[in-house]
């Protein structure tokens, strides 16, 4: 799959998972999906993505081209912490 295709699906994927996702009862905000790292070897491409939403989210994308298949993947960060090494 050409890397153009590709990075458009994973953005469509991530705006519609992330607008069914909100709160029903608030206004949909704009908001715009970027691309964070991808790569593609072979066959096969893989993205990290996320929105300019205050959720922290975060989603990994992958696309199998062998089976033709998209793998669709959702995370919450929930820490960030600097551990010093010692």
């Amino acid at each position: 799959m050409d890397e153009k295709v590709f990075i458009a699906k994973c953005r469509d994927l991530v705006k519609k998972y992330a607008t069914e996702h909100l709160d029903k009862s608030d206004k949909i905000p704009e908001f715009d999906v970027f691309v964070a790292w991808n790569v593609k070897v072979l066959q096969n491409n893989k993205a990290l993505l996320s929105t300019t939403l205050f959720d922290g989210m975060y989603y990994e994308v992958t696309y199998n081209g062998d089976k033709k298949e998209f793998y669709f993947d959702a995370y919450k960060k929930f820490e960030n912490m600097c551990i010093p090494y010692i």
